[in-house]
């Protein structure tokens, strides 16, 4: 049974609740004063505080989509690292549509009344990275009147460690594009949704990692390469959006300042502004100060030329760690890109899915209204 079942969560709140029963229940035996009744006591207590919060932490993964597999929590995960010369292997298409499925809370299962969301596996041709993710096909697509017709795309990241799967299954981006599209409060859009991790486990904060992974060419080209040659979408920046979540929304700020050739709206949900340096990213710069700067963007901001770029950040007065940051950046925007900064504040809100899904439908209406198909 996966970490991410319901059958193991239910197995664990089973165990919490007979073991808390059976401590009620045995702790009147277990009074004596002698070592077998105080290891008793102590073992009980023990496995007790232990199963609850395993059952805790269980549904806590399962609401917040921390980790996707044993071996991603204990750092085992190694299958979807570097992937070298695998177009050369035969491949014949650098998208790899692995499943279909509906779009949760539709009310059809055809695609071109409701669309669709694909499982696909996606390998850049330069960086020879592969990571899966989920790409969402409004219905639109589907219908044939619409058959010559290209589509905006958005690409749409979730924080570190995170799963792509939860940014369909647990903050309803292919649903609530597929309902504001249908009520006529945006575009219907193409939605490509992926973690930043793409050399996991290792958080590479979309920096390209001097002899290492080299995620942020892969974000800002290989991915849109792989979906253009897959997809009815256009090469124009116009036609690009990039958004995401904690470490997604960072890294979408970052790849659009630095490449507004590739992207011409960006948004950041609860994002930070500097690349951190810890166990889980290593050394990322490798002495490289230049590279060092650049991941910092109130430097970028101050030193290199202000893109065609147009950007959105949010933040909540109460609850979020980034709110000073967050209006720091606000202004340091408008004195360098005079009017191509939005916001979303709410009054309060914690860094989680919950707040996120607040400020979901409103980026998405923002998104779509920068966002043109040629």
């Amino acid at each position: 049974m996966g970490l991410t079942s319901n059958k193991v969560l239910v197995l664990a709140m089973v165990i919490a609740a007979v073991l808390f029963l059976g401590t009620v229940w045995l702790w009147p035996r277990l009074a004596r004063q002698n070592w077998r009744a105080v290891s008793g006591r102590v073992g009980l207590l023990l496995g007790t505080q232990l199963a609850l919060f395993a059952a805790v932490g269980l549904a806590a993964n399962q609401a917040f989509g921390f980790y996707a597999s044993w071996a991603d929590l204990f750092g085992q995960e190694t299958g979807q690292g570097v992937v070298v010369d695998h177009i050369a292997e035969g491949s014949k298409s650098p998208v790899q549509v692995v499943a279909t499925s509906r779009v949760l809370g539709a009310s059809s299962a055809l695609p071109q009344m409701a669309g669709q969301v694909q499982k696909v596996d996606i390998i850049g041709r330069t960086t020879h990275l592969a990571t899966p993710a989920f790409v969402y096909l409004p219905p639109e697509y589907f219908q044939p009147q619409n058959r010559a017709r290209k589509f905006p795309v958005s690409v749409v990241l979730t924080g570190y460690p995170g799963t792509a799967q939860a940014l369909v299954n647990k903050l309803h981006y292919p649903s609530t594009a597929q309902q504001l599209a249908k009520n006529g409060k945006m575009q219907p859009m193409i939605l490509v949704m992926l973690r930043p991790t793409v050399a996991p486990p290792r958080d590479t904060e979309c920096v390209d990692v001097p002899g290492g992974p080299q995620t942020e060419t892969f974000l800002a080209k290989d991915l849109r390469d792989a979906v253009m040659g897959s997809y009815r979408v256009d090469n124009t920046p116009a036609s690009w959006g990039i958004v995401g979540d904690s470490t997604g929304g960072y890294c979408a700020l970052k790849i659009a300042m630095h490449h507004p050739g590739s992207y011409a709206a960006a948004a950041g949900l609860s994002p930070y502004y500097k690349a951190p340096i810890d166990p889980t990213t290593g050394d990322l710069f490798r002495g490289d100060k230049n590279l060092q700067n650049r991941s910092n963007l109130f430097w970028t901001l101050k030193h290199l030329p202000a893109p065609e770029t147009s950007l959105l950040v949010t933040s909540s007065r109460v609850g979020e760690h980034n709110y000073k940051d967050t209006l720091k950046f606000i202004k340091s925007v408008q004195d360098t890109y005079v009017a191509r900064i939005s916001s979303i504040i709410l009054p309060s809100g914690g860094h989680n899915f919950n707040t996120w899904r607040r400020e979901i439908p409103p980026m998405l209406q923002w998104m779509s209204e920068r966002l043109v198909a040629h």
